[in-house]
């Protein structure tokens, strides 16, 4: 032989060596229970991890018999096998794709992973780009939340497959669409925009661009409106806009306001969906009974969830009849279930307020009904404090006597003279039903008692001092007593 042998092998290696990084098409023979095997045509069958043919759910995406494409990495590992790899082909497809992308100007669709400094990543066919802030959309854009996890299309702009450098834009896309629209449009697209679209009626937009201060939502090609952050829900307050709409959403809106010569429309996206406090009255007018969860409690009373979105309000003055306000929020906490009366709804504030003691009747109501300003009745006394002393009537209505009420003498005013459970009688001054509570006097009564004795047993003028008088009346008790 001409050739020796050490001749042809080098002259094997050169060739394999040509080989290697190169795509091919390879045939699937069988499965096993870690490998694909495939036949390339080389020197030995390649056995492929199985996880590179399994999708991002980790399903099997071969089959024997069909044809696949893998990258060659090694025609001898030393053991007789020729090593292969799939993802290896797929990413220098990729990488091909995006090169191509590049020189023809195409978009390419991507899906945005997540915010890094500067911009967001974006998958691109398994290869991670670079979407800088800047370059998200025709305007500034502070907040990126809203364009995270989305799948859309960009251009890619620059491209370093050494340095595994991919940018994209996506504001060359949106550019590139206004542009074509415009290219469309005969005339101003403002023209006559007040006359198109009426305040009060209802449009359907997509969102355009997320601002800290509202939704840029685009009606027509050349012409936007804003939803102020105030207009964007009925219950969700102090939400970024971008926690209610997405990037390119379609909503419905209504027309609030058009400004032709300055070219702005304000919308409403809120108002396009119902006001809930206005269907919940329809639903639930005052009077009715609801039921839902103690979301939260204040020193003013329970915020109760009647829906998904309201609460209403139990103030503190509205859970008991017999307990004051604090000792009856002792009795509730923070995510039971309570069922309360609707007292009013104030759809312009927003507002429901609920009661849980109007649950019941008040017990207080037959004493309120029955007790009339003047008239006398007999008291518990409860309290006794250095203005006066309080006292119940019928063990469920509240009354007080002022100091000054105690006594007609100025040196019997004395609260202290007083013991709780002790009876009294006093003339009732004053009714508040509203508060549930009387005012009374002892003072107010002895007077009457004493003008009605003089009308009964004589008066000064008739030649009887007062000390005869009500002698007389004392003796004439007595002996009424004495029978």
């Amino acid at each position: 032989m001409s050739e020796s042998f050490a001749d042809l092998f080098e002259e094997s290696l050169k060739r394999s060596e040509t080989r290697i990084g190169e795509v091919v098409t390879a045939e699937v023979v069988r499965i096993e229970h870690n490998f694909v095997v495939v036949n390339a045509g080389l020197k030995s069958e390649a056995y492929v991890p199985l996880s590179e043919f399994k999708s991002d759910k980790g399903e099997l995406e071969v089959q024997v018999g069909e044809f696949v494409s893998v990258a060659i990495v090694a025609m001898e590992n030393g053991y007789g096998d020729t090593i292969v790899s799939r993802d290896t082909a797929k990413r220098l497809a990729s990488w091909m794709a995006l090169e191509k992308s590049l020189e023809s100007g195409e978009f390419v669709t991507g899906t945005t992973s997540g915010k890094v400094k500067g911009g967001l990543t974006v998958l691109v066919n398994g290869i991670r780009a670079f979407l800088p802030g800047s370059l998200v959309d025709t305007r500034p854009t502070k907040d990126l939340t809203p364009y995270e996890n989305k799948t859309l299309e960009f251009k890619v702009i620059k491209l370093d497959r050494k340095r595994n450098n991919v940018v994209l834009s996506r504001r060359a896309v949106v550019e590139a669409s206004m542009g074509e629209e415009r290219a469309k449009l005969m005339s101003d697209p403002w023209e006559g925009v007040a006359v198109k679209y009426p305040v009060g009626a209802k449009f359907s937009g997509r969102v355009t661009n997320i601002t800290d201060y509202g939704a840029f939502v685009e009606l027509e090609p050349g012409v936007e409106g804003l939803v102020h952050v105030s207009e964007m829900s009925w219950t969700k307050k102090n939400v970024h806009p971008g926690k209610i709409v997405a990037s390119s959403q379609e909503v419905e809106v209504l027309i609030l306001d058009v400004d032709e010569p300055k070219r702005r429309i304000s919308l409403g996206l809120k108002q396009a969906q119902g006001n809930p406090w206005e269907v919940f009255m329809d639903a639930h007018p005052p009077g009715s009974i609801v039921e839902g969860e103690i979301r939260n409690i204040t020193e003013f009373g329970l915020f109760i969830g009647i829906t998904a979105d309201i609460d209403g309000m139990v103030h503190m003055s509205d859970l008991s009849w017999e307990q004051p306000g604090e000792a009856a929020m002792a009795d509730f906490q923070k995510g039971q279930i309570v069922k309360a009366k609707v007292l009013d709804v104030d759809v312009e504030k927003e507002r429901i307020s609920l009661g849980i003691k109007q649950l019941a009747s008040d017990p207080a109501a037959e004493v309120l009904d029955k007790v009339r300003k003047g008239d006398v009745v007999t008291c518990v006394v409860t309290k006794i404090e250095s203005n006066g002393i309080e006292v119940k009537v019928d063990d469920v209505l509240t009354g007080f006597i002022r100091r000054a009420e105690l006594a007609r003498d100025r040196d019997a005013q004395r609260p202290d003279k007083f013991a709780v459970g002790e009876k009294v009688d006093a003339k009732v001054t004053a009714v508040d039903r509203a508060a549930r509570r009387l005012a009374l006097t002892i003072k107010g009564k002895e007077v009457e008692e004493e003008r009605e004795q003089m009308k009964e047993y004589g008066s000064v003028d008739s030649g009887a001092s007062l000390g005869d008088i009500l002698g007389a009346a004392i003796r004439r008790r007595n002996q009424g007593s004495d029978e």
